[in-house]
């Protein structure tokens, strides 16, 4: 029971629930192991009642992180300050993104006054009175972690952070007493009459999202595997630049999402996962297309290019015409070697000005950053087999490594800035093709346990445990995604900063941002090294938190964000996420009334926040899906469970009932027994619907049928790495695709509604 009762404290489940009807326990060495993991020594009863004891005996005025919505009542943390408590917020400073630049913003003291009756008040009560700022700063508060429910676990404890769990929508407003502050993140000091005092961080954040036009559609593309007849051997920046321009003006698209560009852990043979990255707050500089570099004109050693263009031409002819795999490693040697030569040319005034404001801007995070990459050019990629000085960031050692390895510390930091100028430039073109979001960028659900970010941020991170799945009806062994999680303790203690860094960097060159299994802002499954995935257990995070930050920022943005919510997901979370203006993610073929006979939902039985498609990148394409190719494919890599005419017969009844509901609604007036008819029919269905937004998997206008990633595979299949091809399987390019009748037969049918070129007045500043 004590056990029990500590885990619930620190949000750490002892059981869960993965249907309704069932529950199982999680056992006592993984709740020991996470808790180990937290900070928190459980290893024995006299530890766990020594832990108890004290977490259960410490008084917090305030948790470390409060939040408050513009429009709303205060958390309890906040309203229930007893009368007479001095209140000090101080304002942010206003030279970050977003605020005129000037003179500090002077803090907002207040008075905390007793909650007002229920009946009317008599007219002419007196303001609330204003009260001097505290002549010193106050202590800080407790920054334990406060226990917060993971949502459907009825094993954790209520939330003792003051009320930072998310609420249902409510009436009423904040207190007369209360001054809103501006929408930021800030410090908050509270003094009560009875001398006690703490100090927070204060998350003030708008109520919803910005909301992308009604009725958008867009293409969703891995970027790697669109490659145009400039390609170095895989898609990139400029590939991305140009589908854009493109597809805003030509098919009228709104946007375009790619894959996670983050920055990738260096290796040979490199991770080719874009969901595993070294680091999430940077891009990789191997999606920089060369050319477009103001520098590279300039280059003197024009036979040292010439030869290297020659060499990237044989990759890309290899994987467009000879059946090669997309190589990343070599594509990013021969980029490597020209940018070598590219920053030896000097910077332009203007040029050198700019670098150094991005310098400035980007701090510690970017110098982290590219440090670690100088370090993982000298002592490999994994810093934990580093010399035990350089393990350290902090370190002397680390600090003299610095000094000596400054030239390469530039030339990854510079990296960085030449790779942002070229995502900006991407969200610019589809900007002025007339397109209402733009690209919409993807965010991975955590990084590799080796990179870059685990190694500057090393105490964010739960080391010795991975975030995955439980077992479920479609796995059985459940998952071990091999990725640490953030310790939600840290991340409240230090106001969500490394949270807040990640999202601003993301943020500054989108449209919108797709967020890869979006319920982590609620809860993941923590994993401890060596065990399986069956003896994990959901650890949560305080949700009200991290939907604050997402808005805050993505409001400064000016951006929309979709949330990958496939899959089993707790009772409560879409409707959190909805509540805020977080959009969902709906694929046709899951789209079924499972609380009755189970039968394909009609058009306009969907949800209308939500970006409507018929697969993703995990997903066999429509054609597959339409042909049962993809039960052929998985059968012949030995990952089905049943048998395959089993397989074959299930997934055949599966297709036909859509096809018979796209019958039924006149949407399939060719009949049967037409594959590119049918996928326009699917998509002439996703238009129906009241999704805010349509996306169009690009591989299926050209009708292939590989998935670009199978899961529950790593070597017996070329995740990853493939080209996007016909239905023969021959790669085509960008020019081939754009050009392709296929393509424009499907997009005729998501014409938009409106014209796709907003008004002037309307476009994004």
């Amino acid at each position: 029971m004590g056990l029990s009762r500590l885990a619930a404290l620190h949000g750490v489940a002892t059981s869960y629930s993965p249907s309704p009807d069932v529950t199982v326990s999680v056992p006592d060495d993984t709740v020991i192991a996470v808790l180990a993991a937290l900070g928190v020594d459980a290893g024995t009863p006299a530890d766990v009642r020594k832990c108890l004891a004290a977490a259960e005996s410490r008084s917090r005025l305030l948790p470390p992180t409060v939040v408050v919505w513009a429009g709303e009542p205060l958390p309890p943390a906040l309203a229930g300050l007893p009368p007479g408590s001095t209140v000090t917020v101080e304002p942010e400073p206003s030279d970050l993104p977003g605020h005129p630049a000037g003179r500090p913003p002077a803090p907002l003291s207040m008075r905390a006054r007793a909650a007002a009756p229920a009946e009317p008040v008599a007219s002419g009560e007196p303001a609330p009175e204003a009260v001097p700022a505290p002549e010193a700063a106050p202590a800080p508060g407790a920054a334990a972690v406060g226990a917060m429910t993971p949502p459907g676990d009825e094993t954790a404890a209520a939330p003792a952070t003051g009320g930072s769990a998310p609420a249902p929508a409510t009436g009423g407003s904040a207190p007369a007493w209360w001054i809103p502050p501006p929408h930021g993140v800030h410090r908050i000091h509270v003094r009560t009459p009875d001398n006690r005092r703490a100090t927070a961080t204060l998350v003030a954040a708008p109520p919803r999202l910005p909301q992308p036009p009604e009725g958008t559609h867009g293409f969703l593309v891995q970027l790697y595997s669109l490659l145009s007849a400039r390609s170095w051997g895989m898609g990139d920046l400029g590939d991305l630049a140009d589908l854009a321009a493109w597809a805003g003006r030509s098919v009228g698209s709104g946007f375009v999402q790619v894959n996670p560009l983050h920055a990738a852990v260096p290796g040979k043979p490199t991770d080719p996962s874009p969901y595993r990255p070294s680091s999430r707050r940077f891009p990789d500089p191997v999606h920089l297309h060369v050319e477009s570099i103001p520098e590279y004109g300039h280059v003197r050693d024009r036979a040292a290019l010439d030869d290297l263009r020659q060499d990237a031409a044989a990759l890309s002819e290899a994987v467009l015409n000879k059946g090669a795999l997309i190589d990343r490693d070599a594509v990013w040697e021969l980029k490597r070697q020209a940018l070598e030569l590219v920053v030896q040319v000097p910077l332009t005034p203007g040029r050198r000005a700019d670098y150094c404001d991005f310098l400035a801007e980007q701090g510690q995070a970017l110098e982290d950053h590219a440090l670690w990459c100088a370090l993982a050019e000298v002592h490999g990629p994994d810093w934990h087999t580093w010399p035990q000085a350089l393990r350290d960031p902090r370190s002397p050692g680390t600090a003299r490594a610095r000094s000596e390895l400054l030239d390469r510390v530039d030339f990854h930091c510079r990296l960085a800035w030449l790779t942002a100028g070229q995502l900006a430039a991407a969200q610019r073109a589809a900007e002025d093709a007339g397109m209402g979001v733009g690209i919409v960028h993807d965010l991975a659900v955590g990084v590799h346990p080796a990179g870059a970010d685990t190694w500057s941020q090393q105490e964010a991170f739960a080391h010795g445990m991975s975030v995955g799945a439980p077992p479920d009806a479609f796995n059985a062994r459940g998952q071990d995604w091999g990725l640490p999680p953030w310790r939600p303790d840290v991340l409240a203690a230090t106001g969500y900063a490394a949270y807040r860094g990640l999202l601003r960097g993301l943020l500054a060159h989108a449209g919108a941002l797709r967020i890869d299994h979006v319920m982590g802002l609620f809860r993941l499954w923590w994993v401890p090294e060596g065990r399986p995935p069956t003896d994990g257990t959901y650890v949560a995070y305080d949700a009200e938190a991290m939907l604050a930050v997402l808005v805050l920022e993505a409001h400064r943005a000016g951006t929309s964000v979709v949330g990958e919510d496939l899959g089993t997901v707790a009772p409560g979370v879409r409707e959190a996420l909805a509540r805020r203006g977080v959009l969902g993610t709906s694929v046709l073929w899951f789209e079924r009334d499972w609380e009755g006979g189970g039968r394909p939902l009609a058009p306009e039985e969907w949800r209308r926040d939500c970006l409507a498609t018929a697969t993703t990148h995990d997903l066999p394409s429509t054609a597959a899906r339409l042909t049962g190719d993809h039960v052929t494919l998985r059968h012949r890599l030995g990952l089905l469970t049943r048998s395959l005419e089993e397989e074959l017969t299930a997934d055949l009844t599966d297709t036909a009932e859509w096809l018979a509901l796209l019958a039924r609604l006149r949407m399939l007036p060719e009949g049967d027994g037409d594959e590119e008819a049918a996928v326009r029919a699917v998509h002439r269905f996703l238009r129906r619907t009241p999704a805010r937004m349509t996306g169009v998997w690009l591989p299926d206008t050209v009708g292939d049928r590989r998935p670009q990633n199978l899961p529950g595979t790593w070597d017996q299949y070329p995740n990853w790495r493939l080209p996007i091809a016909d239905p023969e399987g021959h790669p085509v390019t960008l020019e081939e695709i754009t050009a392709s009748p296929r393509l424009h037969g499907l997009m005729e049918v998501l014409r938009p509604r409106k014209p796709h070129t907003a008004p002037p007045g309307e476009r994004r500043p």
